[in-house]
């Protein structure tokens, strides 16, 4: 079976209540370089991008009562939507995605602040809701102290979710040491971990985001400056999600895959 082509996580989107007060977290205290800040009426949201090594963090921020993301707010709070995979053509991806009888929330690309995009319904990807880019020509990473490592998601069966990612978008697999989780994705473009719901609070869906940060010792002082809820080890901190707009984000000084 054919399989749309992506090469990285694009971005992780976000929501949050406020794109003011999640600046004080996402930019300020962690590091991550604004890229672009935007509102975009058809989605109700004032979005923003950060960079975070070689993909993003979006922060989504709604304007409207009646949108998709205030309806998300409303019923879980702040916290992780959606992950966005970079296409080289997103209608073409559409195109074969369609041809499969793959449940689409958009039939054709639209603009959006990665480019233009268009995002699958979350049946397609067990839960999940996946968008799909394609940057504007130009478009380049910049350096951030704090980089995307892996988004980790629950599953009821991993091995059967991570065969549909497969089978969908082509992603390649990374060998981990056997159990009952698989993970997919590339070194230097993020990667997904798939695990047994059990694991996380019989949660399916996106449960938690795994970063890295090089230089730990600035990272651990800013912080502590910002009053962060949080556990420290010897090369690795966890924040609490009330601390990081409802994310569950662990930082770890080296990059494993």
């Amino acid at each position: 079976m054919s399989h749309c082509t992506v090469s990285k996580i694009h971005h992780v989107g976000v929501v949050v209540e406020s794109l003011r007060r999640a600046y004080g977290f996402w930019r300020d205290t962690l590091g991550l370089p604004l890229l672009r800040e935007a509102e975009i009426p058809d989605q109700g949201v004032r979005a923003a991008l950060l960079a975070a090594g070689e993909s993003e963090v979006e922060l989504l921020e709604p304007l409207t009562a009646d949108g998709g993301v205030a309806r998300f707010l409303a019923r879980r709070g702040e916290g992780l939507h959606h992950i966005c995979f970079e296409t080289a053509d997103v209608d073409a991806a559409l195109g074969g995605l369609r041809a499969q009888s793959v449940p689409l929330l958009d039939e054709r690309s639209r603009a959006g602040l990665a480019g233009r995009i268009a995002f699958l319904s979350p049946k397609a990807c067990h839960g999940v809701l996946v968008e799909l880019a394609t940057p504007p020509q130009g478009t380049e990473a910049r350096d951030s102290p704090v980089r995307l490592k892996r988004l980790v998601v629950g599953c009821r069966e991993p091995a059967a979710a991570a065969g549909s990612y497969q089978r969908l978008f082509g992603l390649p697999e990374v060998a981990i040491n056997g159990g009952a989780r698989c993970m997919l994705g590339w070194a230097g473009g993020g990667t997904l971990l798939m695990v047994p719901a059990s694991e996380v609070g019989n949660v399916e869906g996106m449960v938690a985001l795994s970063m890295v940060a090089p230089e730990m010792a600035g990272l651990l002082g800013r912080l502590r400056r910002a009053g962060a809820a949080m556990l420290v080890g010897a090369a690795e901190v966890t924040i609490e999600p009330r601390s990081s707009h409802g994310v569950h984000l662990h930082i770890s000084r080296y990059h494993f895959p």
